[in-house]
């Protein structure tokens, strides 16, 4: 493996719907391994994050996602508001430092909408320890005092100078996007209006700190008020009730990636394997060419998977997912509609399928998966 500080490893651009780097398009075959950091801020798990990024460098991914937050709780980053824990940073610089290593970018997200690793929950429950008269988790889209220790949160990480290779993370291009906050959902209003606001002004925000780097929301992708028309695309009822918008909340100003998830799995009441995959290229296909004609950008399908734990589903459906996936963003990248591309959720190295959701592939033992992710490579290469 070429090390990247041997050669001129620039940063990934948009140009229209297209991702650009070295003057070359670029397209993400990625990865989700959310666990980096907390692996690496402890010495006996720390091998595994080497493992992590070196076996999906190997299988010849160029990209990972994952967690650059783990707000209060064990091993957390930011402990409490405006502090952060110094050992648990580094530990994030290591994973960077590593990354860049392998030649692999990252896709940091700042924030969670669930409870895992803190996320929005907490910040409430800081600002309730603060004395703010708080009612619900959607205040974090609110409140000032929630919403400025957020603001503190993310230009910590964005000027964070890392101590591995000296280099300021809002300059390294090894980061190929920041992502504002994982999966927002707002239904305390169904309108929309909160998160939008909240969406225009924290990307303004990570824009005036960084410029640079490319940035996108971290959104499902649910239709919302904004394309009527379009609601019937959403799984379901409440999908369109969730408080965000596809269309409307990517066209705040800054946001440069369209980002959507597909979980077919979950979001779907039955288990008609037919009926899933044909929910799938729905999906997707409108997604494409909606970030195509009426964004003008590229696509991020940020997180895609099949969980195999209740036996609903197996990796024969599993797979078949991945392929639908995988063929219907290639047949549109080969037409030259869109740019972007697709990280699956999730990958993991052996030693570490106790964090399994039952989403995780493991290399060691998915040969068969293994398999396609190079075939997808070769399709993308060809």
């Amino acid at each position: 493996m070429e090390d990247a500080h041997h050669h001129h490893w620039t940063m990934v651009e948009c140009s229209g719907t297209q991702l650009w780097a070295s003057g070359r398009p670029f397209i993400i075959h990625g990865f989700n391994t959310y666990w980096l950091m907390s692996f690496a801020a402890d010495q006996a798990t720390r091998p595994r994050v080497t493992a992590a990024i070196a076996e999906a460098a190997e299988a010849g991914l160029n990209v990972c996602r994952t967690w650059a937050f783990s707000d209060g709780g064990y091993r957390a980053l930011q402990t409490v508001p405006f502090h952060y824990d110094e050992d648990v940073f580094q530990a994030l610089d290591f994973v960077v430092s590593e990354a860049k290593r392998h030649n692999m970018r990252l896709i940091l997200s700042l924030c969670n909408n669930w409870e895992d690793y803190g996320g929005k929950a907490q910040y409430v429950r800081w600002g309730k320890e603060a004395g703010l008269d708080l009612t619900s988790e959607d205040d974090f889209f609110s409140d000032p005092t929630i919403k400025s220790y957020y603001k503190a949160f993310v230009e910590a990480v964005v000027t964070r100078i890392n101590t591995v290779t000296n280099e300021t993370y809002k300059d390294d291009p090894t980061i190929l996007a920041w992502e504002l906050i994982n999966e927002p959902r707002c239904p305390s209003d169904p309108s929309g209006d909160t998160l939008q606001a909240w969406i225009e002004e924290m990307a303004s925000y990570v824009k005036s700190i960084d410029p640079v780097h490319l940035l996108e929301i971290g959104i499902e992708g649910f239709y919302g008020l904004s394309t009527p028309e379009l609601l019937p695309v959403n799984p379901d009822e409440y999908s369109g009730h969730a408080g965000t918008d596809f269309i409307r909340n990517h066209q705040a100003p800054g946001i440069d990636l369209a980002s959507i998830h597909v979980y077919s799995d979950t979001w779907l009441p039955h288990s008609i394997k037919e009926n899933h995959l044909q929910f799938v290229d729905k999906w997707m296909q409108q997604h494409i060419h909606d970030a195509a004609n009426l964004l003008g950008m590229p696509i991020v399908v940020g997180e895609f998977g099949v969980s195999v734990k209740d036996g609903k589903f197996g990796n024969e459906f599993r797979e078949d997912f991945m392929k639908t996936v995988y063929r219907i963003f290639l047949s549109s990248w080969k037409e030259g509609v869109i740019g972007g591309g697709c990280l699956l959720w999730q990958l993991f190295p052996e030693g570490a399928e106790h964090m399994d959701d039952g989403y995780a592939v493991i290399f060691a033992k998915s040969p068969s998966t293994l398999s396609l992710l190079a075939n997808h490579l070769r399709c993308l290469e060809c």
